[in-house]
């Protein structure tokens, strides 16, 4: 295991070479809870201003692709009846 020098970040040594041992699962359980925790410290939590703009193309995204699959559906079902023909009808 090898410290990260800028950020002081533990990381996993690259140039292991295979006869090298590996750590205990206590040793390997502890450096993963370090590497969560390290990560943790990188989220930035967005300000109300960006979480309501992201919310909104999120819904807008959703209705776009909501009217895309409903006029999908309606030219399938559209088309079945022109080539089947209408159930039970003349």
């Amino acid at each position: 295991m090898v410290q990260d020098e800028p950020k002081g970040e533990v990381v996993a040594k690259g140039d292991a070479t295979p006869r090298e041992k590996k750590p205990n699962v206590f040793a390997r359980i502890a450096l993963f809870i370090r590497q969560v925790f390290a990560e943790l410290r990188k989220v930035v939590t967005p300000t109300r201003q960006e979480l309501v703009k992201f919310t909104l193309v999120v819904l807008g995204f959703v209705i776009v692709m909501m009217a895309f699959v409903y006029g999908l559906d309606v030219l399938f079902v559209w088309v079945t009846t022109v080539v089947f023909g209408v159930p039970g009808g003349a």
